[in-house]
């Protein structure tokens, strides 16, 4: 009799979980609701009015006019493959970017954020953590397994911000697609569920308005509250 063949472990007791609504998410100091170009392309537009640099590793944009992008957002919006929030900073009471859920898998219990295009209001700032973590919140409350992000490789912030937020780093595509006629390597992050609970206390810690003083200076950093709980750490990061 041949020897059996290892195989993964039975999951017991789960199932796929529900696709993402557009339905707004609130913390203290950001609020992210379902972007439509009606009620958030001007507003966006203006945000990232003299900064072509949002869009360097994006698969849209820069746009040429208000009304080219309010096309775009309409367009992008309606499609059944993402889930687009506006994210909007209590504190400085404005608009600042979006991201989306997308490349949704509930039969494997797989979901994406992505597409993030945060204006430089917004950037470095406890309201676009605190976005992050709300998205992510949701989709492993709701049960979701694997929570991936992903960027081209050579988008250094990117790939920083991912192991900040907890993010485990699990390598490099290469020449994995044409982005705006450019070859893209797409590296690769991921949090699983098994890591939330470490994961969901690490930014609750973080953002306790205690961590901050009146400047809103942090007391104690992000990426030391996740270090503990990202498996593998990304070469790239320590060149």
């Amino acid at each position: 009799m041949s020897e059996k063949r290892p195989r993964g472990p039975v999951i017991k007791g789960w199932t796929p979980p529900p696709l993402p609504e557009r339905r707004a998410m609130m913390g203290r100091y950001a609020r992210l609701e379902p972007l439509g170009a009606e009620a958030h392309a001007a507003l966006l537009f203006r945000a990232y009015d003299g900064h072509d640099e949002v869009w360097d590793y994006m698969p849209a944009g820069p746009f040429a006019s208000s009304a080219q992008f309010h096309r775009w957002m309409r367009d992008i919006t309606a499609s059944p493959d993402y889930v687009f929030f506006a994210i909007y900073d209590t504190k400085a009471e404005a608009y600042g970017g979006f991201a989306s859920y997308l490349r949704v898998q509930p039969s494997a219990g797989s979901i994406e954020v992505g597409y993030i295009a945060m204006a430089p209001r917004l950037q470095r700032t406890i309201a676009a953590t605190e976005a992050m973590y709300l998205m992510m919140k949701w989709a492993f409350q709701a049960g979701y397994r694997r929570y991936e992000w992903k960027c081209d490789a050579l988008n250094l912030p990117s790939r920083r911000a991912a192991e900040r937020l907890g993010f485990s780093y699990e390598g490099v595509f290469r020449q994995a697609t044409v982005v705006k006629g450019r070859n893209r390597d797409t590296a690769w992050f991921a949090a699983i569920d098994a890591e939330w609970p470490a994961l969901d206390e690490a930014f609750r810690l973080w953002l306790d308005p205690s961590n901050f003083d009146a400047q809103d200076r942090q007391r104690s950093s992000l990426s030391d509250l996740t270090r503990l709980v990202r498996v593998a750490s990304d070469p790239a990061l320590r060149r």
